[in-house]
């Protein structure tokens, strides 16, 4: 077994379950929030396209310096500077499914080697390409059952 190979086909379902999952889901009700301190689905979708970016440029950083700083960054301020709300559905959709296409092939080309380059996160310590990897698949799995909740109470009826 290539877990590896699994965690990159993991990387390149999580798109295709999340246009599965919003699909049909107008404009309206993705702006839904179920309430004032939860996210509504376009939210989440957006901040799945900018913790791709973040995850993306982090990995891009090992590969290319030696054990480099990765700073932090604050989801929800992001969130309130980029005006998550006013976004299109379908174009911060698009937007997730570029990014992740571009990470994948990132991923797809590594050898054993640059699976563990490694930085130096603000708050986690001493991360590797894989277990970076590894964690944004789990975020992935945590913001997909956040959005199926999303629409199983409500928000995208």
């Amino acid at each position: 077994m290539d877990e590896r190979a699994e965690l990159i086909e993991t990387y390149q379902a999580t798109p295709v379950t999340l246009g599965a999952l919003v699909r049909g889901i107008t404009g309206e009700q993705a702006c839904q929030r179920p309430n004032a301190s939860e996210w509504s689905i376009v939210e989440v979708v957006a901040h799945l396209g900018d913790a791709e970016e973040g995850a993306h440029e982090r990995v891009r950083r090992m590969l290319e310096q030696d054990h480099p700083f990765l700073p932090a960054y604050d989801p929800a301020a992001l969130a309130e500077e980029r005006d998550y709300r006013s976004m299109s559905l379908a174009a911060a959709l698009a937007r997730f499914e570029r990014l992740r296409a571009e990470h994948v092939a990132t991923l797809a080309r590594l050898d054993a080697a640059g699976w563990t380059r490694s930085g130096q996160h603000e708050e986690a310590g001493r991360i590797t390409v894989e277990s970076l990897t590894r964690h944004m698949a789990a975020h992935d799995a945590n913001h997909l059952a956040q959005i199926a909740r999303l629409i199983t109470a409500g928000a995208g009826n």
